[in-house]
């Protein structure tokens, strides 16, 4: 009998504990992952919207991508001329915008208005509309009615792409190709001399929100950010990257490494304590998102970063993978928030060498100060 119940004891332990991991699982997917994942791919939700509408619209959007992601016609359809009249109900506009063969689906399409906060900025007017527009370009034409300005928000941890990609989808930019030229072959900028004029902008484009000309050349859309990154580059800034041995441009560079690993801001001052160990231990760096920087655009997941990584990928020969050279990779791989610059600049003081993310899925990390008690801290 005592055998049988302490059976059962263990049994209903396990369960018990199964169950603590699948819920874990499931919040950490509801809470973090896929708002990421929404937020990379249809940029961030509107700021007047409550937490459970951001969830609401979040997972709406991510069970509707295809119906977005996808263009009404994959033929080469001319654009047609569709007018909004003055005082015309959103969902008006919407449902003939279905009915003219424009949208896939006007639900999703409802939703992702709401979700980036566009559904009250429809401008009566005419507009010349594409059905090879997809889902988020209409969205953001539907803005363009008599507005000289537009209001975008760039993220922590965006790249050179999909920055430009932004963009041209509020309307700011006509061509992605020119704003990248510039940002690789950067021209003289005002303030520019000051960051020891770096090969390209990746890593100075200072994430934020932004008010845009619709008419601004792309030089001077790019100025603007340089100039808001000089700004906040203070004194105490570039002191901290010296104390740490490093360049103001390896600063950055440590920076967007930092800002990709990163879940939980208040652990950046840890996960860079740990690079800044490593490499004055004169250990590889062994960072994921450098190898995703350098296998580039993802078709089959339609992201910059692939995730999660294949064996192969990490055997990928590039020198941003700092699984195989040693010290930082070339250049920045994503353009940092002002916490990870900070977090570079002003390090926690730890004996850490390792981490990895945590069992129950929180986004959080574990540390270690040896390899074998990092490997004990693999998920069982």
């Amino acid at each position: 009998m005592k055998s049988r119940r302490k059976r059962s004891l263990q049994l209903g332990l396990f369960v018990f504990l199964s169950l603590g991991c699948l819920f874990a699982l499931i919040g950490f997917i509801v809470l973090v992952d896929i708002p990421r994942q929404v937020a990379d791919r249809f940029g961030p939700p509107a700021a007047d919207l409550s937490w459970l509408e951001r969830q609401y619209l979040t997972w709406m959007l991510f069970l509707n991508e295809s119906r977005l992601s996808a263009p009404a016609s994959a033929r080469e359809t001319p654009a047609l001329v569709f007018t909004v009249e003055e005082g015309e109900p959103t969902l008006s506009v919407i449902q003939r915008l279905e009915q003219a063969g424009l949208i896939r689906d006007a639900e999703a399409f409802r939703v992702l208005l709401i979700y980036l906060g566009l559904d009250k900025g429809i401008q009566a007017g005419q507009y010349e509309l594409s059905p090879a527009m997809d889902g988020i370009q209409m969205a953001y034409a539907l803005q363009k009615g008599g507005r000289l300005e537009v209001t975008v928000t760039i993220l922590p941890g965006w790249r050179a792409e999909e920055i430009a990609r932004v963009l041209r989808l509020s309307g700011v930019l006509d061509n992605e190709a020119q704003f990248l030229e510039i940002v690789r072959n950067p021209p003289a900028l005002p303030g520019l001399e000051t960051l020891e004029y770096p090969h390209a902008l990746e890593g100075f484009l200072m994430p934020g929100t932004y008010t845009f000309r619709r008419d601004a050349p792309v030089r001077q859309i790019i100025a603007q950010m340089v100039e808001r990154f000089v700004q906040a580059l203070t004194p105490e800034i570039r002191e901290g990257f010296a104390q740490q041995g490093l360049t103001l441009y390896q600063g950055i560079i440590l920076a967007s490494i930092v800002e990709r690993e990163g879940v939980v801001k208040e652990e950046y001052p840890i996960i860079a304590s740990v690079f800044i160990n490593r490499l004055k231990a004169g250990m590889k760096l062994d960072s994921d998102p450098t190898v995703q920087y350098a296998l580039g655009y993802d078709i089959h997941m339609q992201t910059w970063w692939k995730n999660p990584l294949s064996a192969d990928d990490l055997k990928v020969d590039s020198p941003y993978n700092t699984y195989i050279y040693s010290g930082l990779p070339p250049t920045p791989i994503c353009n940092p928030g002002l916490e990870a610059i900070q977090a570079v600049a002003h390090p926690a003081q730890t004996p850490y060498y390792y981490f990895r993310a945590r069992c129950d899925r929180s986004g959080r990390h574990i540390f270690a100060e040896t390899y074998d008690e990092h490997l004990s801290n693999a998920c069982k």
